[in-house]
């Protein structure tokens, strides 16, 4: 992605010259990415076109594509971000951090109970709209002694300037708890190094007899 993203406009043959791997294997990596939306395939020009035979197709990503490498959008976040707390204060960072993730979260049904199912329920709405603002977003079901929903985010659009402006995730934070009428604890984050950002939601399953659950299991129902 990286070598189409600075070639702009390339073709399977150059691709694997530079990267030392047959043409075959790289149009299996090129099918993959078209397949996934993140590059497209089109027919080369004339201009293009050297010597005689099929013209090759000449691949390039898409805006999605794009949008998945990292750019220098994220200083120029940063820096309005820093512009933005030198104007309004802390108070206007954390404004801005809440109206972010409620555009994200708008027309997100709450959970109407809570109830383990509608609590779940929920929490997929609250990932699939994650998803569509690029965090690639999944839910799963933990079971044992700490009942309850994991929603990770397994890519963050925002996690360099989350570094440095935390209240990002804490403003996510506040607003998934919200949909899901549920306190929330964040066990992992991806702007803390951490390979995704992990949210916690509690459930009303109980311990097994004699179970007990870990200092761990503890602190994240806590």
């Amino acid at each position: 992605m990286q070598l189409l993203l600075e070639s702009g406009s390339i073709t399977a043959v150059e691709i694997g010259r530079r990267l030392g791997i047959s043409a075959a294997g790289v149009r299996r990596h090129l099918d993959a990415l078209v397949e996934g939306g993140d590059a497209e395939a089109n027919p080369a020009a004339a201009w293009q076109q050297a010597g005689r035979g099929r013209p090759a197709k000449r691949y390039r990503l898409t805006a999605a594509g794009r949008a998945k490498l990292e750019h220098s959008y994220d200083d120029l976040a940063s820096a309005a971000m820093r512009q933005l707390r030198e104007i309004g204060g802390e108070e206007a960072v954390r404004t801005f951090a809440r109206r972010r993730i409620d555009t994200i979260l708008d027309g997100v049904r709450p959970a109407d109970s809570d109830d383990d199912h509608a609590v779940e329920g929920a929490a997929d709405r609250v990932a699939e709209a994650l998803t569509r603002a690029g965090y690639a977003t999944t839910t799963t079901r933990v079971g044992g002694p700490v009942g309850g929903i994991q929603i990770c985010q397994h890519h963050c659009p925002v996690s360099h300037v989350a570094e440095e402006f935390p209240e990002l995730c804490e403003a996510e934070q506040q607003a998934i708890s919200e949909v899901l009428g549920k306190h929330v604890q964040q066990l992992a984050s991806i702007a803390n190094g951490d390979c995704a950002c992990t949210t916690h939601i509690p459930l009303h399953q109980r311990l097994t007899p004699n179970a007990s659950p870990s200092d761990d299991e503890q602190g994240a129902s806590a």
